[in-house]
């Protein structure tokens, strides 16, 4: 067998478990050091030891190890260990051999990733533990900042974060590099249980605001996460009314983002006023949701009363920024909806705008249905 075919078939055979075969094709290996126990295979480099725990198979690790006398810490091209993928991948029977053996329990792959920030992406409490009780510090960050609690938050596992709470009891008082903390995660990504827990066994000021002014309530209205939403106002005494950095409030950023339930939530239930403007560039929902060519959220607003000739600082209209953007279904809703073109503050018409043929059309076959 070439060379070339060996690289593609060991690996082959350690992904679908064959050690029997593994074991033959090994004893015609040549150059035992040069084609298996320092080889790095494919582009992430990943050497045996890698895919034997990524793929769980412990008997195929034991032999490398043991009997062909692999290091278990050679890294790949993003500087992952074997111990980072059997964390990542939750296969506890590996993660215990390679601890056995004296792997570094906190090994640092790119970015600044451990095994135990690898093993909370997934809902694998025994990996978790298993790690901690051999000396994995919970409180370390990645380059981004992020502790192992925030990856748990935003994954959504209570029972993990309990545990994390239990054995490290701050470990909640942390931020990421642009102050994001974990309640922010957990309110983005819908981990209502986890908002819970937080809610109940860490002291997080009310509106924490990461670099951009963004309020755990932001992320979850501009998610659609309502019942977190509606969580922390009840928990939380949560400002509905808050503004970012750019002067933008939660229901500007359910217009961006096309939370159609979520400014009704907002309108109806909390009594926002559908035509407040950002600050300082006077935007309404209307405008922002023109702006990113949500044609439906636009009808969501005009049916909760939004001021169809409402003008910016500029003096442009919602039709200005549909044009601009050149979004076709966003221009035929609002001149559908009785919207005329007007010039902004440059003397510049919204039809001036539109470059498109179908979207310049609009203006001529809905004027002359009118």
């Amino acid at each position: 067998m070439t060379e070339g075919e060996t690289q593609k078939l060991l690996p082959r055979l350690i992904q679908e478990g064959k050690f029997a075969l593994f074991k033959e094709e090994i004893e015609n290996v040549a150059d035992l050091g040069r084609n298996v126990r320092q080889k790095h295979f494919g582009r992430s480099g990943d050497t045996l030891l890698h895919y034997a725990a990524r793929h769980g198979h412990l008997k195929i690790l034991g032999y490398l190890v043991e009997t062909l006398a692999m290091d278990i810490e050679l890294f790949n091209n993003d500087y992952k260990r074997p111990l980072h993928e059997a964390a990542s991948m939750g296969h506890r029977d590996c993660l215990l051999y390679l601890l056995d053996r004296g792997a570094a329990v906190d090994c640092l792959k790119k970015a600044d990733w451990t095994p135990l920030m690898m093993a909370c992406t997934r809902r694998n409490l025994q990996v978790i533990q298993d790690l901690l009780q051999h000396g994995a510090n919970p409180l370390l960050k990645n380059k981004d900042g992020w502790n192992c609690f925030h990856v748990a938050s935003r994954e959504g596992d209570p029972l993990v974060i309990q545990y994390l709470l239990d054995v490290s009891p701050n470990i909640w008082n942390t931020e990421s590099k642009i102050k994001r903390t974990p309640l922010h995660t957990a309110a983005m990504h819908g981990c209502l249980e986890v908002v819970k827990v937080l809610l109940e066994r860490c002291s997080y000021e009310p509106d924490s605001r990461d670099k951009c002014g963004v309020t755990p309530f932001m992320d979850a209205i501009q998610s659609g996460n309502l019942d977190i939403a509606q969580l922390l106002l009840d928990k939380h005494m949560a400002c509905f009314t808050a503004r970012d950095a750019l002067g933008t409030q939660p229901l500007h950023q359910a217009a961006v983002t096309a939370q159609d339930d979520a400014l009704r939530f907002l309108v109806v239930d909390l009594g926002v006023d559908v035509n407040t403007k950002a600050t300082p560039l006077q935007l309404t929902a209307l405008h922002y949701a023109a702006k990113e060519g949500h044609a439906g959220t636009l009808k969501t607003l005009l049916s909760l009363g939004a001021n169809l000739n409402s003008k910016d600082g500029k003096n442009r209209t919602a039709l200005h920024m549909a044009c601009a953007g050149q979004h076709a279904a966003c221009t035929q809703v609002l001149l559908q909806a009785g919207l005329k073109d007007s010039p902004d503050s440059t003397g510049t018409h919204a039809q001036q705008l539109a470059k498109k043929s179908d979207l310049l059309q609009l203006f001529t076959d809905i004027s002359i249905s009118a």
